[in-house]
């Protein structure tokens, strides 16, 4: 199988690369930065798998095509791609600077469509594929001081579902969403930062492997969608059926378990830039 993982150098990504190298699957590994994907394909290859890496800025269309047409040379098609690619950016919505606003949509929002455009594109050519995107459950409900990636994960969960149901009458094709919770991986320390504190994951805290393994299984049996954790049950349904409770319990909450103590100048993280 050919597996082509987007946001590879890092967390779920990395964590994702790991676990289909480990099968023996031929990965292709995106990101911005080639030093990290460099290290991360060492590692597959140490597993015993094959690793090419691809540079690969999500959100240009034709950085997005070179890699899907980078992944087809070897085997001559891709069996899946699985795109875990976002930014991130913490802060009130009138203090997050404009063009990082605008930065994280460009990259989660557009970047996913330009993936999945290109995706879907080959599979149609070669009669069969997965496409796995990532949203989140914050894609469900709507918690201060991230709206940016919250309004990036409400579209992503919405062109899931469009895709969903557009593909129907091809059934060799799969449109997948996992959902994860928090989960333990570098994003909150690289993201852009205007809250003042530094951010961190909300209790309850799945690892990148739990989620990495949600997808190895997704790649044997497609499932149109994936929860990943504990509370975001009880998180969806508080915050659909009881709303004035949600809205007045969310903002302290959010102070005390997704944000810490510890201080922290206004940053744009890794909006534009990788870190390493």
């Amino acid at each position: 199988m050919t597996v082509v993982i987007t946001g590879a150098s890092s967390g779920i990504g990395r964590a994702t690369a790991l676990a289909f190298a480990r099968r023996g699957d031929q990965v292709v590994l995106a990101g911005r930065s080639r030093t990290s994907l460099d290290h991360v394909a060492r590692e597959c290859r140490d597993l015993g798998a094959p690793a090419t890496v691809a540079p690969t800025d999500v959100s240009d269309p034709r950085q997005v095509d070179s890699l899907l047409d980078f992944a087809t040379t070897g085997s001559g098609k891709v069996d899946l791609v699985v795109h875990c690619a976002a930014v991130v950016a913490y802060g009130r919505f009138d203090e997050v600077p404009a063009d990082v606003y605008e930065r994280v949509l460009r990259v989660d929002v557009d970047g996913t469509v330009q993936v999945a455009r290109a995706a879907l594109r080959r599979f149609e050519d070669q009669g069969s594929g997965q496409l796995v995107l990532f949203g989140s459950v914050l894609g469900k409900i709507a918690p201060p001081f991230m709206s940016a990636y919250v309004t990036s994960k409400w579209a992503v969960h919405g062109l899931a579902r469009a895709l969903q149901t557009e593909y129907r009458d091809r059934p060799a094709i799969h449109v997948s969403l996992v959902v994860p919770g928090a989960v333990d991986t570098p994003v909150y320390e690289h993201a852009g930062n205007y809250a003042g504190r530094a951010a961190q994951p909300p209790p309850p805290v799945a690892s990148a492997d739990k989620v990495a393994a949600a997808v190895v299984r997704l790649a044997d049996r497609p499932r149109r969608e994936v929860n990943i954790g504990l509370a975001n049950t009880v998180m969806e349904l508080g915050f659909r059926f009881l709303p004035a409770v949600y809205d007045a319990l969310v903002t302290p909450m959010m102070k005390r378990l997704g944000l810490t103590r510890t201080p922290v100048g206004p940053t744009p993280g890794n909006v534009f830039e990788p870190r390493r």
